[in-house]
């Protein structure tokens, strides 16, 4: 629709039911994902898996949001006349994000204090028991590194949360792979890499977009367009580090000769397979966003495809969420 002015935006009421439903399809898949991907595999269900994985994926959500943050307020700041002033930036969602993880994590530790069993009453949780267990010890970091993010979001120094987020992840990736796997450090190694790299990727293009729709009401399109382009030649290189990863942890655990056959057969692969058909699908709206960047009357054209792209990228996530909960069919 549009008006003698251009094209209409949507309305507000318009943005807010397309993110609610967003939201729902997002919740959807860890909570209704591990029954689906399990049907028919004669794998065990894992008690309580649909709620463990809704919280996991609160918490990579809640880790993507500061990290991009940090990660295009700092290309913002090196764009050219940036120096003369600092530029114009939207309201952090970084203290909210902090808290949604530092609920979702405490989620998470009440979990592993019960033998990641749903706790049927306050008794059944044995909080001393976490500092006896490695997974313990690294679910209270994670509950302790969103606490001190949070802090650091809301002080005079609000860069100061890469180093609480670090050891988000650091945690993430050492709870991924337990000792008892073979080589854990090499595997710990591949997750570091692919966590800090979807985070820079969601993260960084949700934020780039609130600062473009910011700067588009100044009638800034320029230095807006600058922007998504510095992120965009940024982005490349995170997803051949989030491609390349990604297929090196999948072999890892399913071996190339029975890759094929555990795609379908298993809860895991299926749940895989969901989550690489969606990455194709965000590497296309990349893709056409790049396109249009470089070649439209108006660059900011590609902001259309680009809020499609951070649209699938919440789902990916989601799936993310659910694979930390399904069996993995490792074979050593």
């Amino acid at each position: 629709m549009t008006d003698s002015r251009g094209p209409l935006r949507p309305t507000g009421a318009g943005r807010a039911v397309a993110v609610l439903v967003l939201v729902a399809l997002a919740a959807s898949i860890p909570l209704l994902g591990p029954s689906v991907a399990l049907h028919g595999t004669g794998e065990a269900d894992v008690p309580g898996a649909g709620g463990m994985a809704l919280l996991r994926t609160v918490l990579f959500a809640a880790l993507c949001i500061p990290v991009g943050e940090l990660f295009v307020n700092r290309l913002a700041r090196s764009l050219p006349g940036a120096q003369a002033g600092p530029p114009a930036l939207p309201g952090s969602w970084s203290p909210f994000a902090a808290a949604a993880g530092f609920a979702a994590a405490l989620g998470l530790a009440t979990l592993v204090a019960t033998g990641n069993l749903v706790p049927g009453e306050v008794s059944d949780i044995d909080v001393g028991g976490l500092y006896a267990s490695r997974d313990g010890k690294l679910a209270l970091l994670e509950v302790n590194a969103f606490l001190v993010a949070g802090l650091c979001a809301v002080s005079r120094r609000p860069v100061t949360q890469v180093w609480p987020l670090a050891a988000v992840v650091v945690a993430e990736a050492l709870r991924a792979h337990p000792a008892i796997e073979h080589s854990p450090l090499t595997g710990s190694a591949l997750t570091l890499v692919h966590l800090i790299c979807a985070a820079l990727w969601a993260g960084g293009l949700l934020h780039a977009l609130r600062v473009l729709r910011l700067w588009s009401g100044r009638d800034d399109t320029a230095a807006g367009a600058a922007l998504l382009g510095l992120y965009a030649r940024v982005a490349v290189v995170l997803l051949a580090a989030i491609t390349a990863t990604g297929v090196c942890s999948s072999l890892r655990r399913m071996p190339p000769e029975t890759i094929l056959e555990q795609l379908t057969g298993t809860a895991y692969g299926r749940a895989l397979l969901a989550k690489v058909l969606l990455v194709v699908l965000v590497a296309a709206l990349a893709v056409w966003a790049r396109r249009r960047l470089r070649r439209a009357a108006d660059p900011l054209t590609a902001c259309a495809p680009a809020r499609a792209e951070v649209a699938a990228l919440g789902l990916a996530v989601a799936a993310s969420g659910l694979l930390t909960v399904l069996p993995v069919p490792i074979r050593w």
